[in-house]
Parts: structure tokens; sequence; C-alpha cells
């Protein structure tokens, strides 16, 4: 073998192990990167927080709170949410879960709130959801707790909703601080969310297919209203709560996008 083929074959190997090299060290930082999103996804998730299903201004809506077990040694045992008196909703109703039983206490406006042209001086101020010995929430665990609320206020309201969360060793966290703009997230933040303007009412979308005459077309709208009757109804009878995969969809989401950015870097890498 010659002087000039050893050098050669010396020159591709050192070439292909910095490809190599390379290559693992991309993939190496997507992965971390990944991870990363998948932990700032977890700890933004980590707090009490509601989901409002609309937020028009002189509508109804579904708030949904999320409420995670923050305690290593003690189980969640009752939350209860303190609701607005600026702005109190003439209407609220709570969803019925399996396990935990829901009160809904009236107190006495600070001040009388005219809505729609009536002077309201009494309205529902706080819910409170306690659990039975089977259903505290233990370590790694979280439940959802919803109200069907209205009317809500003016478009560019912010509605807070303070929640104070009950554990079996007697600690009560208060969600109760406000976020400032611009500034650094505090420990408990409240559970808020802002109006929007009103919906179009006539912008409603036509329904997907108009029902059938007949029997079975009376039958399947008695069906539906029967469901969504149910829905709405206020009361403590036990209900299953739906699974949510929050972190299910995060996780995988951020997992592909590592693989797509390390994937990408090693074909390019082989390429050069």
């Amino acid at each position: 073998m010659t002087a000039s083929t050893t050098r050669a074959l010396k020159s591709r190997t050192t070439k292909a192990s910095a490809l190599k090299t390379s290559a693992l060290k991309t993939v190496t930082v997507a992965a971390a990167a990944a991870g990363l999103m998948v932990l700032g996804v977890g700890s933004a998730s980590a707090h009490v927080h509601v989901d409002p299903a609309s937020t028009s201004a002189g509508g109804f809506s579904q708030l949904t709170f999320r409420v995670p077990n923050e305690s290593e040694t003690a189980k969640t045992t009752k939350v209860t949410v303190t609701l607005p008196t600026a702005t109190p909703f003439t209407s609220v109703s709570v969803k019925p879960m399996d396990g935990w039983t829901a009160k809904i206490t009236e107190a006495a406006l600070p001040a009388p709130v005219t809505v729609e042209g009536a002077k309201i001086t009494k309205a529902a101020a706080t819910v409170t959801w306690t659990a039975d010995a089977a259903h505290q929430l233990g370590q790694h665990e979280y439940q959802t707790f919803s109200i069907s609320v209205g009317r809500l206020p003016e478009a560019g309201t912010t509605v807070a909703l303070p929640a104070a969360q009950t554990y079996s060793d007697g600690t009560v966290v208060n969600w109760n601080q406000p976020e400032t703009a611009g500034g650094a997230e505090p420990e408990h933040p409240v559970p808020s969310f802002v109006t929007t303007a009103a919906a179009d009412e006539h912008s409603h979308a036509a329904p997907a297919a108009a029902p059938a005459a007949g029997p079975a077309a009376a039958d399947t709208a008695a069906a539906d209203t029967a469901a969504a009757d149910a829905s709405a109804a206020s009361s403590t009878t036990p209900a299953t709560a739906a699974p949510d995969n929050t972190f299910g969809i995060a996780g995988l989401g951020a997992g592909l996008l590592g693989l797509a950015a390390g994937t990408t870097a090693l074909v390019r890498t082989r390429k050069r």
C-alpha cells in the first residue's frame, strides 16, 4: 500500500468520524431541547387554572378548572372557587362528578349591581367541591371541575376566580396572586380570563345536515335534548369526569419536533 493511499484512507476515516460525532451532537441537542419543552409544558400546567369554553361578552360559558395535587405527603380534599362580585354572575350551575359533592353559596354583594335592567343585591359567591375518602387527589394526580356561568361582563373585563385548595394535612393553598405585565409569574397565580367582544347573533353556522322527518327523527331530537339538559344540570349526582390528555399530546408533539430536527441535521451532515 502506497503512502498516498494510506493518507487517503486516514483522511476518509477522519471525515467519517467527524460526521458521526457532529450528527450525534445534533441529535443530542435536539433531544435535550425536546425534553426542555416537555418540562416547560409540565411546569406551566402545574398551577390551578381555568379554561373558558367561551369568552364572549353577554353570553354564557362553561368554566373548567384544572386542579393538580402538588403535595408529596398530603391529598387534596376540597377546592373552593370564589366568584366575582363587581361583575356577578346571575346564573351559576355545577357539573356533577363522581366522588365529589358540590355546593353553591350565595352572599350579599358589596354594592347593588344592575344587570340587564334589574338591580342585583345577592349572587352566587363561591362554589365548593368536597371529595369523599375514595376520591381525594393523591400524589401526581389532578381533577377537573366545571361550572356553567352567565352572563359574562363587557369585553375587555378580566374575570378573576381565586381558588383555595385544601389538603388532608390541613394546609390551604390560595391561588389568588394577580399577574403583572412584564413581571415574573407569581408562585400562586389567580385563575382568570379576559372577556372578548360579543358574538354576532346572526353569524351562527347552519346545521351540518337537516334532520329527516318521521318518528326516528323525533326520537333523535328528544335524545339530543335530554343529553343537553343532563350536561347543564346542577346537582351532585355522580358522573364520570373525562380524562385530560394535555400532557400526553404536548409530550408527543415535543418529541416529534426533536426527532425531526435531529434527522434533518443528520442528513445535512452526510451530504457534506
